[in-house]
């Protein structure tokens, strides 16, 4: 008796979001199908990752995450060309991270202006994150989205606090948004349903629904992920079918596991670079898994790892 695969076919699709322009444009999602199924129905673009660049460094960095970038660990501009140039980046984050009030309290003049120019510099796409604190983040990314018009750069993260501002700056000045919310499915699509009532289109919104790390968090992450794709593509949700992205990167390289020397966890073992690299890429794994269509990545070795696993599953 021959053998006669059981296919599952989905009403609902995934919409496609460009980010760039003109040879710089990338595009992700749009696919029609749980993640890496194929053979249930279109997936026609692997998922892209977006490696790191902070305007300034947190000095309890691991030598992991240092040493790769230390001739150019203070210049994020260089730091971004090598990151394209060497390490094949498709995609740069840009973490604004000394505009946090409660650091270096840097003004939203000088972070649009390295946005600008860092975006200006480069021959790939740019993404600007925020610094967490939501207030400043409304001013700052406004203002990246003004002075930077016309670049189609995707900037975020859009909140509940924050989000009135973000989105219409975007709206204005022709970018993308983040659209975060706390792993929750509900609130994921009451925040897209916020954003888009502002006018934005649904096919310039991605989703972050909060990324847990390695065992900190994850099951949590990749639970909600999963059942957005299933209410996008099962249901056929249109407030649903916008992409998923997660900022991995920052989470992975804080978890106690990747800093504590053999000495302070001898059952860690001795290298605690491979252990921080194989915390990352796992954890995109997970999200790659669970659905994610952009990945913000850090160290280079774990990137590695994942665009090998990408083009397996492809």
């Amino acid at each position: 008796m021959a053998f006669s695969a059981v296919s599952e076919k989905y009403s609902g699709k995934m919409r496609e979001m460009e980010i760039g322009t003109g040879d710089k444009k990338v595009v992700v999602g749009g696919q029609a199908t749980m993640p890496f199924c194929t053979f249930d129905g279109d997936y026609p673009h692997r998922p892209v990752i977006a490696m790191e660049v902070y305007d300034v460094v947190d000095p309890e960095w691991p030598a992991a995450v240092v040493d790769p970038f230390k001739d150019v660990i203070n210049d994020p501009v260089a730091w971004a060309k090598k990151n394209v140039e060497e390490y094949g980046a498709q995609m740069i984050c840009l973490q604004l991270a000394s505009t946090d009030p409660n650091g270096e309290n840097r003004s939203a003049d000088e972070a649009a202006a390295l946005a600008k120019e860092m975006a200006s510099a480069l021959s790939v796409p740019l993404l600007v994150w925020g610094s967490g604190n939501v207030e400043k983040d409304a001013d700052v990314l406004s203002k990246v989205c003004e002075v930077c018009e016309g670049m189609n750069l995707l900037v975020g993260p859009a909140v509940e606090e924050n989000y009135k501002k973000i989105a219409a700056a975007a709206l204005g000045y022709g970018h993308n948004v983040v659209s975060q919310s706390p792993i929750d499915v509900n609130m994921a699509k009451q925040m897209n349903i916020l954003i888009s009532n502002l006018g934005l289109p649904m096919e310039k919104i991605i989703m972050e629904p909060s990324t847990g790390a390695l065992g900190y968090g994850v099951e949590y992450t990749y639970s909600v992920m999963e059942r957005i794709s299933l209410a996008a593509l099962s249901q056929n949700d249109e407030k649903m079918q916008c992409p998923m992205i997660n900022d991995l990167g920052k989470e992975c390289w804080k978890a106690r596991e990747v800093k504590l020397t053999d000495e302070e966890e001898p059952s860690f073992g001795p290298d605690m670079e491979k252990r921080g690299v194989l915390w990352e890429a796992m954890t995109a794994f997970d999200m790659l898994l669970a659905g994610s269509n952009l990945l913000i990545m850090r160290n280079p070795k774990a990137v590695k790892l994942t665009e090998q696993l990408i083009s397996e599953l492809m």
